[in-house]
């Protein structure tokens, strides 16, 4: 899973580099349902296909992209009346969110009103917001399919407004992630802040991350030295355990050169 095929329920997605790593590939997928006695119905199965539509994406040699038949409901949409709409709406442009830089950020004035004890008002900024993700996904990028035999970069930054992380491999974006703060995390120090933004971004790509060499990025200092520390606080233990399992290294990069980073926090 996720190094030649994706399944989700009953699709099954089959990938690889080359011809003949991908009739390799056919032949262990089908013999496993073969020996596990599932059946797939042949007149919806394609084979040797160059491009691929699967969940709402469009997938080829170029990589990952948004399927455009879905962008067109997302730019069609009317601006949400009720708590509930806004809730569809986000449910449908979070789905893509990995395309989009800055997602947490951009639908923060939106997500507000998902608030219970938030009165329901359209604001500018939640108009803003509104056609600022609409406009993202029209533009969104093309992202490249990971080689889990390649190391990966990690870049992290934490700010006051949330947390943001961007996967790289040859130089070439594989996905955007990025979240706001949870009301308790509000209280914690600079430091907390940037490692908690390197364990989520461990967490969200562990499927990709686990078993391969991780080079972290962040642009505050004393991170560099978290495994050599031995005055932590709990939550900082709890953080380290859960690093150790993953072959990363932790490295200082400077506000200014972790921009990608930086743009998502």
């Amino acid at each position: 899973l996720d190094e030649f095929v994706v399944v989700f329920i009953d699709n099954i997605l089959i990938y690889s580099q080359s011809k003949e790593d991908h009739q390799h590939h056919l032949r262990l997928v089908l013999g496993k349902l073969r020996e596990h006695q599932l059946y797939a119905k042949l007149s919806k199965c394609e084979f040797w296909l160059s491009e691929v539509k699967f969940l709402g994406h469009v997938i080829s040699a170029k990589g990952v992209a948004v399927d455009p038949e879905t962008v067109t409901a997302v730019t069609d949409w009317k601006q949400p009346k009720t708590v509930t709409q806004v809730r569809s709406f986000l449910g449908l442009a979070g789905y893509y969110r990995r395309f989009i830089e800055n997602f947490s950020k951009i639908a923060r004035p939106m997500t507000q009103l998902l608030k219970k004890e938030e009165k329901f008002v359209w604001s500018p900024q939640c108009e803003k917001a509104f056609q600022t993700l609409k406009e993202k996904l029209v533009s969104s990028p093309v992202l490249i399919l990971p080689d889990t035999h390649k190391d990966f970069m990690v870049y992290c930054d934490a700010s006051r407004q949330g947390l943001g992380c961007v996967l790289m491999q040859d130089g070439h974006v594989v996905a955007y992630a990025s979240r706001q703060l949870r009301p308790h995390e509000g209280n914690y120090p600079t430091h907390d802040l940037e490692l908690a933004a390197v364990v989520h971004a461990l967490k969200i790509w562990r499927h990709y991350l686990i078993g391969n060499r991780c080079e972290i990025s962040t642009d505050h200092k004393s991170l560099k030295y978290i495994f050599t520390q031995s005055d932590l606080n709990l939550r900082q233990r709890r953080w380290l355990e859960l690093i150790k399992d993953y072959d990363v290294g932790i490295h200082n990069h400077p506000g200014k050169a972790n921009v990608v980073a930086d743009a998502l926090s």
